[in-house]
């Protein structure tokens, strides 16, 4: 198997294993131009799920007066929801783009 396909893989992959690290690594040590777009590709994608993260915390710190009132945190519920269904979202597009690395090129 080619170089090229295996490390444009395991830069989608690495979202399993390595997160933004390995992309990130890839991207500036590979002097592959194809290597080095599936690389960023696969960096950006792993950044998507910490899109939301503000939002989290200010639900967090807005829903703290309803937890002391014995009220139900829904701002958090959703933000947290909305937090998991991007992530699930975004691992099961790595692994399709990762295996098309690997099969075409």
């Amino acid at each position: 198997m080619d170089t090229r396909k295996v490390l444009s893989g395991l830069c989608y992959f690495s979202i399993f294993f390595a997160g933004i690290l390995f992309p990130l690594v890839v991207m500036f040590a590979s002097g592959d131009d194809v290597t080095k777009s599936h690389a960023k590709k696969a960096f950006l994608s792993h950044l998507i799920p910490l899109i939301p993260v503000p939002l989290l915390i200010f639900a967090l710190f807005t829903d703290l007066n309803t937890i002391n009132n014995d009220g139900i945190p829904v701002f958090t519920l959703v933000s947290a929801g909305i937090m998991v269904l991007l992530s699930l979202i975004v691992t099961i597009w790595n692994v399709i783009k990762g295996v098309k690395a690997l099969m075409t090129e």
